[in-house]
């Protein structure tokens, strides 16, 4: 087993050829700030060129797997210029793309809640196993928001009818409901977390490296997935985030969630 030098934000230790990224914020459920999307882009894309990674697991430390946003980031967004939020979303594009597009199996270790950008992380993945436990949401439109970067890997995971809900109602669901979308292969006791994650290698185990890796890549071409359009639409929706953020709505949605108050279009 080896451990990488990373910073603070994750770790990433290497078992036998097998990676598992974590998220190391616990204390504010691993959600999102601009330092730990740097720090898991950077780290993606050197895993992608690494011979001695085979397979990678993405996780989180403690009760949660990714609560989406940060509170401290979304102040910034808030009070962030249109050009500013636009670079802002175009990072968070960035490490999704990474993810979706890592040449290698990827395994979604859901730990616990995943909200907004985290279920986005879970879609990205070849696999996702979760605890019964988890929670799930697409929050953004209770903020006057949309969830414009993670939208085409969520509707590729869930559909475009189940998507039409789910992106317009902001309602929360469970795992059972979540694996019943298409977004959570596996449900299983927090107990049997780590036995399923390891069957699930086991299988990627006894198939050729290569094969595995070439299934990888003709599946998104089938499908009509190419990174280069891929970035075409991630431009588009870093301009519809940006624009909804500055909005008065998205300013009035944000204020509200950080204040903690009611926004003032609901009843």
């Amino acid at each position: 087993m080896s451990t990488h030098s990373t910073p603070a934000h994750i770790s990433v230790v290497n078992h036998d050829g097998t990676v598992t990224l974590t998220m190391e914020r616990p204390n504010v459920h691993n959600a999102f700030d601009a330092a730990l999307i740097a720090e898991m882009t950077n780290a993606l894309n050197a895993l992608a060129l690494d011979p001695g990674c085979r397979h990678l697991v993405l996780t989180g430390r403690g009760a949660s797997f990714s609560a989406g946003a940060d509170v401290n980031w979304m102040q910034a967004q808030l009070n962030a210029s249109e050009a500013e939020n636009v670079a802002d979303a175009r990072r968070l594009a960035a490490l999704m793309r990474a993810l979706a597009f890592f040449p290698k199996p990827t395994l979604a270790r859901v730990n616990g809640a995943a909200f907004g950008g985290g279920v986005g992380l879970i879609a990205c993945c070849d696999i996702a196993i979760s605890v019964t436990e988890a929670r799930f949401g697409l929050t953004e439109t209770k903020l006057g928001l949309a969830p414009a970067v993670i939208s085409p890997y969520v509707i590729d995971a869930i559909g475009t009818r189940n998507a039409l809900r789910y992106f317009q109602t902001a309602e929360l669901f469970d795992a059972a409901r979540a694996q019943s979308l298409g977004l959570i292969h596996e449900v299983v006791a927090a107990d049997q977390l780590d036995i399923s994650v390891t069957v699930q290698l086991k299988h990627l185990r006894q198939a050729g490296p290569n094969a595995v890796q070439a299934a990888k890549a003709l599946v998104h071409r089938v499908a009509g997935m190419s990174i280069e359009d891929q970035m075409f639409v991630d431009e588009e929706n870093a301009k519809l985030i940006a624009k909804l953020r500055v909005s008065a709505e998205g300013q009035e949605g944000l204020g509200a969630f950080l204040g903690k108050r009611r926004a003032n279009w609901t009843a």
